[in-house]
């Protein structure tokens, strides 16, 4: 099935599998999660109720995780964008465990990444300005748990952001 990953890998993983018209509500969904039912149905040239079976199984399933809006980070004055890479002191459970807690607790960060080598994580921060940035860095970041070392970088521009996935 996947000859890059170890078969205890493959076994373990909980893939949800979906046909060709899954896949167009999928797509449908993605490029709008307001869609009423009718709408989509319509869209994927199927009778409202085979749709909506099929919309609550892929809700069921886990394909589909949740609905949400998709705010503009810019217009809500939020234009400070940064990256932070997290170096760890050591990966010690507790340790880990403690600062990935931390890390959750902390609003502006809007995505961590735990990574294979060094660095250890990897956190897409967003503030205001740079006033507040270095505010949440010195008052916050420096004091989370098990960190050995902080280092950070501007984004310039998002090229692909917020990209559906390949279907």
């Amino acid at each position: 099935m996947f000859p890059f990953l170890p078969q205890q890998a493959v076994v373990r993983a909980n893939f949800c599998a979906v046909d060709a018209i899954d896949r167009k509500i999928l797509a449908e969904l993605q490029a709008d999660g307001r869609l009423t039912v009718t709408d989509l149905a319509e869209r994927v040239q199927l009778s409202v109720s085979p749709c909506h079976r099929r919309l609550r199984a892929l809700e069921g399933s886990g394909a589909i995780s949740g609905y949400r809006a998709q705010l503009d980070a810019r217009a809500l004055g939020l234009g400070f964008d940064a990256l932070v890479f997290v170096t760890m002191h050591e990966a010690v459970r507790d340790t880990v465990a403690a600062f990935e807690r931390a890390v959750a607790d902390i609003e502006h960060v809007v995505q961590a990444q735990r990574l294979f080598g060094d660095p250890d994580y990897l956190l897409r921060v967003i503030t205001r300005d740079l006033p507040a940035f270095q505010q949440l860095y010195d008052e916050r970041l420096t004091t989370l748990p098990g960190v050995q070392r902080l280092s950070s970088t501007l984004v310039m521009k998002s090229v692909v952001e917020d990209r559906g996935l390949p279907l």
